[in-house]
């Protein structure tokens, strides 16, 4: 998979083409390049197939697919930065307490949206992590306690790190393409 390899079905690259961190850095730096570095990582998992294969399931019995972490990955987005350490009053996205998977199981609707949609929660993510100090805090609704902006961007480099491992078998499993 190269950086030049992303299908129509895609919008555009959230940042060009994929760099990686600067290896000396400030703390804010590193932890937003790392944080931007997996967002693209996790692009470039996607490109060049069509939604067909975004949606497919191809390590049964399990119901991951590229389609779901997309939408698992757009409501981590809202849900930590937007909903969590900002507190707005935005919905949940892919999410009910009737379904709390349906991220990754109800892969309704349009692949370009849903791109769409993460790009766009990314880029509202990255405006607050401009404005914010690592410092600065946020509460979880669950507990009440508070936790920094440095926690959360720490939180969301390892939800993508996670997420980039099983797109790499996903994809390798759709078409054999493997990648960094």
């Amino acid at each position: 998979m190269t950086e030049h390899s992303l299908p129509a079905v895609l919008p555009p690259r959230l940042t060009g083409p994929r760099t990686d961190p600067a290896p000396v850095a400030d703390e804010r730096r590193a932890l937003t390049e790392t944080l931007g570095y997996y967002r693209r990582t996790f692009e470039l998992k996607c490109a060049g197939l069509d939604p067909a294969q975004l949606s497919e399931r191809s390590v049964p019995p399990s119901t991951l697919t590229l389609h779901g972490l997309l939408r698992h990955l757009t409501g981590c987005e809202r849900w930590w930065f937007r909903i969590q350490f900002t507190g707005e009053d935005v919905p949940n996205l892919y999410y009910s307490d009737d379904d709390p998977e349906q991220d990754f199981t109800d892969l309704g609707g349009d692949v370009d949206e849903a791109f769409s949609l993460w790009h766009a929660e990314c880029a509202r993510s990255s405006e607050i992590v401009a404005a914010s100090s690592l410092e600065q805090t946020g509460t979880r609704r669950s507990t009440g306690e508070p936790f920094t902006l440095r926690w959360l961007m720490l939180r969301m480099i390892g939800e993508y790190a996670r997420h980039i491992g099983q797109a790499d078998l996903i994809r390798e499993r759709i078409d054999g393409a493997t990648g960094e």
